[in-house]
């Protein structure tokens, strides 16, 4: 019995021996990778070298360790059922940091094309397209890889895998409820994958909903976020994307025409008006310098509409194009054509004298 046990002790010791060794050895490939091969990664102006070194300089220390301590473990020397627990316990942990590895290899594919693809210049229609279906497809791909994940260290549980052919059949009933208690949830995610890759609606695209006016600030795997102008937020289904009407005024391109409408008189001189307009214009940065056209677009029996018509580079600035540019051709009117502002005529006539003398007499 003391010999067993000696016997024992020495094969646990040198597992635990061989477990160490083979952390020490995942530790130096990580010195070597993250201190030698590439020095300075977080300061690195390198955008893949500062990702890998920030995504993943955590992740292979264990994953190295155990699959070098699981290839030199000596299988001889334990009992059957330990032996196979030990085993089955650090492949199962092989697995998870397998799985952690893949979500950070996304996270620095993701960096890579955040920065490639950047949405801050004002023709971003391209950067917008890639970014929206690269935030759905990142969700997609995390929730795969940790499905695949559980069901492969289930799988490797002997006792969950002779279980679970009767567990699915006895639990039919109880997933067909669900499946149906589900359906909305699968008509979300149906139709985030419609949007994701049709892209009626873009990241950071300008967008009116419900009569609000915002940007598409995010959109998830069941719900998108609109920023309101006045910074609330509007948290929409996704599928109303799918069955609603909506206004996107970014789709094709960020480019947007604004159009200011004035009512003056028919006396008001409009060479004069459209000299000051395109001068306006051509003082403003907002301007793209592409459209700029002044139209009498109505009349009626007391004064004409006319219409300025502008093009900016974005919503924003042709909202703020179009307020100056009524600001101050309002202000040109009053200053030098007061007359030209609408106003009502009326023409008084006195009456016949005789008329007025026949009345006095009586």
């Amino acid at each position: 019995m003391l010999i067993d046990f000696y016997q024992d002790l020495h094969h646990y010791l040198q597992s635990t021996i061989i477990l160490l060794l083979s952390f020490l050895v995942g530790y130096l490939v990580r010195v070597v990778f993250f201190r030698i091969i590439a020095p300075g990664a977080d300061e690195s102006k390198d955008l893949w070298t500062r990702s890998v070194y920030r995504r993943t300089r955590g992740a292979w220390f264990i994953f190295l360790p155990l699959i070098l301590f699981l290839f030199l473990l000596p299988r001889d020397k334990f009992d059957e059922d330990i032996l196979q627990i030990l085993v089955k316990f650090t492949e199962s942990v092989i697995i998870l940091s397998f799985a952690n590895i893949a979500v950070r290899a996304i996270y620095v594919v993701e960096d890579f094309l955040i920065q490639k693809y950047d949405i801050t210049k004002s023709d971003n229609v391209k950067e917008r397209k890639i970014r929206t279906q690269l935030s759905f497809v990142k969700r997609v791909l995390i929730i795969v890889i940790v499905t695949i994940t559980v069901s492969a260290i289930l799988l490797n549980i002997e006792g969950v895998r002779k279980y679970g052919a009767a567990l699915i059949t006895s639990a039919g009933v109880v997933g067909i409820i669900i499946g149906f208690a589900a359906q909305k949830s699968l008509a979300n995610l149906l139709a985030g994958l419609q949007i994701a890759f049709t892209q009626p609606i873009k990241i950071d695209d300008v967008v009116i909903v419900e009569n609000e006016w915002g940007w598409i600030e995010e959109i998830n795997l069941t719900y998108v976020v609109v920023k309101i102008w006045d910074l609330r937020r509007l948290v929409v289904p996704i599928t109303y994307f799918v069955e609603k009407p909506f206004q996107n005024w970014t789709r094709v391109t960020a480019d947007l025409l604004g159009s200011v409408f004035l009512y003056v008189d028919y006396t008001t001189p409009l060479d004069e008006l459209r000299n000051k307009f395109e001068e306006i214009l051509e003082a403003s940065p907002l301007w793209d310098k592409k459209v700029k056209v002044l139209q009498v677009t109505d009349s009626t029996e007391r004064c004409m509409q006319i219409r300025f018509l502008m093009s900016a580079r974005n919503s924003p600035q042709a909202w703020d194009l179009r307020c100056e540019v009524r600001e101050k051709m309002i202000s040109f009117i009053q200053k030098h054509y007061p007359e030209s502002l609408p106003h009502i005529r009326a023409e008084v006539s006195e009456l016949p004298q005789k008329n007025a003398g026949s009345t006095g007499n009586q």
